[in-house]
């Protein structure tokens, strides 16, 4: 059967995922770019076509349009459908790979237009039908979640009998020299701040105020860094997975200057994501914010710095007590120069792309919804260091 892999959006990650892909055009074929906004397909496969000498068709679609999807695969009859689009279009691009009997990935779960609410029982849902279709879906092949995931299985396969805490720790010490601006779309990255913080510890549920627990960290590479406690989706994964697990937590790095530029649009209701009435039309408070903020896909050109993104495991092994950071060290410029992208739209676009190398290689191919550890971490593991991500095991005090 004719290999054929579909990507839909054309943002940052997208203009990664193309790249990614079309360097290892051996394992997907022939290749398509969709979007709402086929120019932008246009415009980044032709840099692709430049830096990889690979030819990607483009095509026009709307993702919410789950008719609309389906005919495109029909027509183009793909094996795997890499979705780079919006949260909100997760579940009808999982009804239109039903439809088409296509293989689906995302990096990201789904969430609700209009309610920042983060949890995967929406796509956990479609378990039993992708199974009787004997389909997989492979859900948040991003870093986090994504490639924390796939270090947490690789932690618990090989360097501990049981593991006790994990803290995720995502660390973006890059300089875009803006007053304020987003790494990755907007409205996503703000909803996401703003909302309550939650970790799981000892079976239950624990709620924070937003922002509300900060540690300092001292990342690898890039030094300390204050580190606040938000709620991350792989979380509500990872505690069902990883067996013998007391807590798990998710750190993200934020400057003092970015915090304040949210506190301030946060009190002035330019985060609110419910309509409002303006000048006789309905706008929404941060989709407005959204379009007059810096495109995070023009941002890799100005981006100095690195990410430094990992997982701190404590556990046992062999009966006594270990500890270890288990991290990828990213640069911006590095990026750019590759893929013409700053690292956060690196970071989860070549993952996606391996994500898709599992499925189409069949090394992950099972029927069903499946989260990324609950696969065999060390075929992802080889390809990281390959492709871009290269990860490295720090040994910490016990």
């Amino acid at each position: 059967m004719d290999k054929r892999t579909l990507i839909i959006g054309a943002g940052g990650v997208g203009n990664v995922v193309a790249h990614k892909v079309a360097q290892n055009a051996e394992i997907f074929g022939e290749i398509m770019l969709a979007s709402r906004n086929e120019n932008k397909c246009r415009a980044i496969v032709a840099e692709v076509k430049n830096s990889t000498g690979v030819a990607i068709k483009t095509a026009k679609v709307d993702a919410d349009n789950v008719q609309e999807t389906v005919a495109l695969m029909r027509d183009f009859k793909p094996s795997i459908l890499i979705n780079v689009a919006l949260p909100y279009q997760d579940l009808p691009l999982m009804d239109a790979c039903l439809h088409a009997g296509v293989h689906y990935i995302d990096t990201a779960n789904y969430e609700p237009p209009n309610h920042a609410h983060f949890e995967y029982s929406w796509q956990w849902a479609y378990r039993e039908r992708f199974e009787k279709a004997g389909l997989t879906a492979l859900l948040g092949s991003g870093f986090d979640p994504g490639v924390t995931n796939v270090f947490c299985a690789y932690a618990q396969k090989h360097l501990f009998d049981e593991i006790e805490t994990i803290d995720i720790l995502d660390a973006n010490a890059g300089d875009h020299g803006y007053p304020f601006a987003t790494n990755f779309n907007p409205e996503i990255n703000i909803r996401e701040i703003t909302q309550n913080g939650r970790f799981w510890e000892n079976g239950v549920w624990k709620e924070t105020g937003p922002l509300e627990i900060r540690r300092e960290y001292n990342y690898p590479v890039i030094g300390e860094k204050s580190s606040y406690l938000l709620y991350h989706e792989e979380l509500e994964s990872l505690c069902q997975n990883i067996k013998g697990l007391k807590r798990i937590r998710f750190f993200m790095t934020f400057s003092d200057k970015y915090l304040t530029h949210l506190n301030v649009l946060k009190n002035v209701g330019m985060t609110r994501i419910d309509p409002i009435e303006f000048q006789g039309q309905k706008i929404v408070p941060i989709q407005f914010l959204k379009a007059i903020l810096p495109d995070p896909a023009t941002l890799g050109a100005r981006t100095k710095g690195k990410t430094c993104i990992g997982c701190e495991i404590a556990g046992t092994k062999a009966g006594a007590k270990r500890r270890i950071f288990i991290y990828n060290i990213c640069d911006h410029q590095a990026c750019y120069r590759e893929v013409k992208s700053q690292a956060i739209s690196y970071t989860t676009g070549v993952p996606a792309m391996i994500g898709g190398a599992m499925l189409m290689t069949g090394k992950w191919l099972k029927p069903g919804v499946w989260n990324m550890e609950q696969n065999d971490p060390d075929p992802f593991m080889e390809m990281l260091n390959k492709c871009g991500l290269p990860w490295q095991v720090l040994e910490l005090p016990a």
